[in-house]
């Protein structure tokens, strides 16, 4: 039975030419797993957002959306509340209270249930969401997985049939996503809800799917299962197929005509299958030369006053001219706090932390819209230039960095009114126009597609050949494994071990790729899908 039918659905925003939504016309069914995917700016927000009315953009609609056969504008605040629940990206954009407990209990409150009736419905959600812990706790104190975790229980408590998901992992480590995913599988299966979901992060949301909605410039161009998704990418030259699942993509690259593996555990036994008397080359890694440090650390300490815990306990490390050094770890271990050292916006408690006389320190923060001032994205970009410069100068430089960065079409929109991903781009624009010699990268993967992904590890990759060094902090490791020169681990206020990239990950259960996890015991040098490809001879890119 469909609980959303979306009947010729089109959407443009104010002042925009181009409409956003074009056509749409989807069917969704009570107690499906439903994935949005498709690549950052093609309207995957929007479309989510209209199924909301509350927090639906202000634009020109045509079309209908139906909710068991009522138009979602038609139904009251109450019912939109206990029918459709939506849990946004930034975890704090969500939480309007002080306390956990009071949080769950806060829309039942609104609906003007009984005392009684909100205690019992907030301890049964508590206690299925494993709560308990930290009912008490102020919501502050909370780590961002924490903080998601109690989002979705807050929505839930008022048992809504349907759940909408905009990228609800894309800030969280990946052992909290996991989590995360987790728990929304189980609210699926026990709770028979209904949910709609955009992700980028494939590799555990394909698995728990029953059907994928492929959207491209506004248009649904495809639904299907997971598997007919991967047969419906490999027949075009979509770049999304950059997005599947690690063992999706090397079965594509392989093409060994075995059934279509989705998971890592079906990955893993379609691999030992097919290596069977292949030969295996080797791969060979690029050296680097650790000669040239540009940042010393040396026994950092850092907390926020005299009275809280230290963040960071005695950090040494030394970083080197050109090399791509990430530093991975759980929400709250300290990692941020680290780029805002480093980058002088605070100052260690104890301890020192030199950089290298007469470099330029430029830091991406987390949030991109922290460094947008100005009403138009030309007027940002413009603002960081050099006053001395002439038109004609500040435009070329412009222009090429907005190329480079795939913004050219949005320079004329405010930088709140562009999607996360854009955001993203643009922020990154006006970082790179300071031409920096040691680039600090908070996220700078989250929003970001597969696509735009790959052309950002040859721009990082063309940093450093410019004796550029980037400092990157990233919940992202298939990025991080495959761009990355070493890594460290952070783990509460210290690096656990810092490592070349490739002995890095081959080390870690968790913390580890998918195609590391698939390979592990069958291609034990394999770190990356191109690594696998590699060794059993495929080719990379067609």
């Amino acid at each position: 039975m469909e609980i959303i039918k979306i009947k010729n659905l089109n959407f443009t925003y104010p002042e925009r030419q181009d409409k956003t939504l074009k056509d749409i016309s989807l069917s969704v069914y009570e107690g499906e797993f439903l994935t949005v995917i498709g690549k950052s700016g093609c309207g995957k927000t929007t479309l989510l957002r209209l199924l909301k009315p509350l927090i639906a953009p202000f634009g020109n609609l045509e079309g209908e959306i139906l909710y068991k056969n009522c138009s979602v504008l038609n139904l009251s605040k109450k019912e939109s509340a206990t029918s459709i629940g939506f849990v946004m990206q930034n975890p704090d954009n969500q939480i309007v209270t002080d306390k956990v407990w009071h949080e769950l209990a806060f829309g039942l409150e609104n609906l003007g249930l009984s005392q009684n009736e909100i205690r019992l419905k907030v301890s049964e959600m508590a206690s299925f969401f494993g709560i308990e812990d930290w009912f008490y706790k102020k919501c502050d104190e909370l780590s961002g997985g924490q903080k998601q975790i109690l989002n979705l229980a807050s929505i839930m408590v008022m048992q809504p049939d349907v759940l909408v998901l905009d990228e609800p992992t894309s800030q969280l480590d990946p052992i909290s996503a996991n989590e995360f995913l987790k728990i929304l599988e189980k609210i699926n299966q026990e709770f028979g809800t209904t949910v709609i979901i955009s992700e980028h992060r494939l590799e555990d949301v394909f698995p728990i799917s029953d059907r994928v909605a492929v959207l491209e410039d506004g248009k649904i161009i495809f639904t299907g299962t997971p598997k007919e998704t991967g047969e419906f990418l490999k027949g075009t030259s979509n770049d999304l197929i950059y997005s599947l699942p690690s063992p999706m993509r090397v079965y594509l690259k392989l093409d060994s005509g075995a059934d279509f593996p989705v998971t890592i555990r079906e990955g893993k036994k379609w691999l030992k299958e097919f290596c069977k008397d292949k030969d295996k080359r080797k791969i060979s890694r690029d050296n680097f030369n650790f000669k040239n440090p540009v940042i010393t650390l040396k026994d950092v300490y850092f907390k926020y006053d005299k009275n809280s815990p230290f963040i960071l306990k005695g950090l040494n490390e030394k970083i080197y001219e050109k090399e791509i050094f990430s530093i991975l770890g759980g929400n709250g271990a300290g990692k941020t706090t680290l780029l805002s050292l480093i980058s002088s916006l605070n100052k260690p408690f104890y301890g020192k932390i030199s950089v290298k006389e007469g470099l330029k320190v430029s830091y991406l923060p987390q949030n991109p819209q922290e460094l947008f001032v100005k009403n138009t994205v030309y007027l940002d970009l413009e603002d960081i230039l050099d006053k001395k410069l002439s038109e004609e100068e500040k435009k070329d430089r412009i222009k090429k960095v907005c190329t480079l960065c795939k913004i050219d079409s949005v320079m004329d929109f405010h930088p709140y009114d562009l999607s996360g991903g854009e955001q993203q781009r643009a922020a990154l624009s006006k970082v790179l126009l300071n031409e920096p010699d040691i680039l600090l990268l908070d996220e700078p993967t989250k929003g970001l597609d597969a696509s735009f992904k790959e052309m950002f590890k040859e721009i990082l990759k063309n940093l450093t050949d410019k004796n550029i060094t980037v400092i990157m902090v990233s919940h992202d490791i298939e990025f991080c494994a495959s761009v990355s020169t070493r890594c460290a681990l952070m783990f509460d206020g210290i690096f656990t071990t810092v490592q070349r990239s490739e002995k890095f990950f081959m080390g870690n259960s968790f913390y580890t790729t998918s195609a590391n996890k698939m390979a592990r015991g069958i291609l034990d040098d394999a770190v990356t899908d191109e690594d696998i490809i590699k060794i059993l001879g495929g080719i990379i890119n067609e």
